[in-house]
């Protein structure tokens, strides 16, 4: 080749390189140029510099009633004063407030936000692990802090999630995320908030799994056989806790390791259950366990109230936005779930119904069931305090206490409300970037719809 068209040639190929280097690069950065255009739809902010005072609202604590006109300050991302007459110390940032509304961060007690992204796309979900047991998977470790669901979730008002793992007999620890940060570790509010145990069908499919005990090859193995899998590995476990505990030398096994607190009472079990011989089955086995079990699910929860209510057994409500189940069912079944379990005495929590593109639902699941007869004050509780308690978290989140967490919402009235705008949110005492793709994507369009709209003269 030719000495001078070679460097003629190599000169355009260095040029072109360095062309599509730039346009990598500006592909990279023009995201986070500061124009309308290109805004980053969700900026992670920095924990609380100095004290906030929030002023003029009314504020509804959740369990000490509602304070007209106060004035709840908080430092360090923890409420230090609320009230009608809270002195403010030197430096404290003051929100005019007046005419708004102050509520609680939501909480979804059962959700898959940060674990699962595109239910078409494989790769973007992980929810499931292999196997039957293992208890030892905690959810928070594969949560992607970047999901676009964590911003229309807070957009919601929604700011804890209890993100649970799927599959299996024991499919792991459901973890507590403050739904802000740059990673998992930053979010993390409850590494093992529940251990989380989905009961057996009574009546499953035969030949869906092979090798089952006692059954004929290729055969499913049996309601009992699967109950009696889950009585085995939960004795199991507490042989391998009490080995521990003895200070005999065990090798060290981290499924058997993360069901202790569980066989301790310190976190609950949550045990999916949704017919009433299901949930019966999973009161006495869990009687029999001693460990402190919350059903999930619940689909018949009500014809089982009167246990329930004397073995002081909660529920998490995965779906309240639901079409019947049976043909025999009242259209209304599901809506009015929640106001026939209060009425019956049960404690109840209500969920987004588990899917990530379904948390930011979670106002409007406790929303229906004010529509089909609940109290609106025990709505609220359903997705605030009742869920925390459930979890274990209320010592930091769910009402508006001093010592809480300040995580909390500026609303334009009740945030079950479809109407009611979540103006702004607060997580740990932080201020939050209160953009989200779904905003992001309505003012792009609407720049669209305003430039092609005909001229009417």
């Amino acid at each position: 080749m030719n000495t001078t068209k070679r460097g003629t040639m190599t000169g355009v190929l260095a040029r072109a390189g360095t062309m599509a280097t730039l346009t990598v690069i500006s592909a990279v950065v023009a995201p986070l140029l500061p124009s309308s255009a290109t805004a980053q739809v969700r900026m992670t902010v920095p924990p609380q510099s100095q004290p906030i005072a929030l002023q003029g609202a009314t504020i509804h604590t959740v369990t000490n009633g509602v304070i007209e006109n106060g004035t709840i300050l908080f430092n360090n991302g923890v409420i230090t004063a609320i009230g009608t007459d809270v002195q403010l110390p030197a430096g404290t940032r003051v929100v005019d407030a007046s005419g708004k509304h102050i509520y609680p961060g939501l909480i979804d007690a059962y959700s898959t936000v940060g674990i699962s992204e595109i239910g078409s796309v494989d790769v973007s979900s992980d929810t499931n692990e292999l196997g039957d047991f293992n208890p030892n998977v905690r959810a928070e470790v594969a949560v992607n802090a970047e999901s676009r669901h964590i911003g229309t979730t807070r957009s919601a008002g929604v700011l804890v999630s209890l993100t649970t793992p799927g599959g299996g007999l024991i499919s792991g620890m459901s973890s507590a995320l403050n739904l802000e940060g740059w990673s998992w570790e930053e979010m993390s509010l409850e590494s093992a908030a529940a251990l989380n145990v989905n009961w057996p069908n009574p009546n499953p499919r035969r030949g869906g799994r092979g090798g089952g005990r006692g059954g004929g090859a290729g055969d499913a193995p049996t309601y009992e056989e699967r109950v009696q899998e889950l009585k085995d590995f939960f004795a199991e476990a507490r042989a391998y806790r009490d080995a521990v505990a003895a200070g005999e030398g065990v090798r060290s096994d981290s499924r058997y390791a993360a069901m202790i607190p569980a066989l301790n009472g310190e976190i609950p079990v949550v045990v999916a259950a949704d017919g009433a011989a299901q949930i019966n089955d999973a009161i006495t086995w869990g009687q029999g366990e001693g460990v402190r079990i919350v059903i999930r699910g619940g689909r018949d929860a009500i014809h089982v109230a009167d246990r329930l209510v004397s073995e002081n057994i909660p529920v998490i409500l995965t779906s309240t936005m639901a079409a019947p189940g049976r043909a025999y069912e009242g259209y209304d079944g599901a809506y009015s779930m929640p106001a026939r379990l209060y009425e019956a005495g049960v404690k109840f929590a209500i969920s987004g119904g588990a899917g990530a593109l379904y948390t930011n639902r979670l106002p409007w699941e406790a929303g229906v069931a004010v529509a089909f007869g609940l109290p609106e004050e025990e709505a609220v509780k359903a997705v605030t305090i009742n869920a925390a308690e459930f979890m274990g978290l209320d010592d930091r989140v769910g009402s508006l206490e001093a010592g809480k967490q300040a995580t909390l919402l500026i609303t334009t009235g009740n945030p079950l409300d479809m109407t009611t705008n979540i103006e702004q949110a607060y997580i740990q005492g932080r201020e939050l970037d209160m953009n989200d793709i779904q905003k992001h994507f309505f003012e792009k369009y609407m720049v669209k719809v305003r430039q092609l709209r005909p001229v009417v003269f």
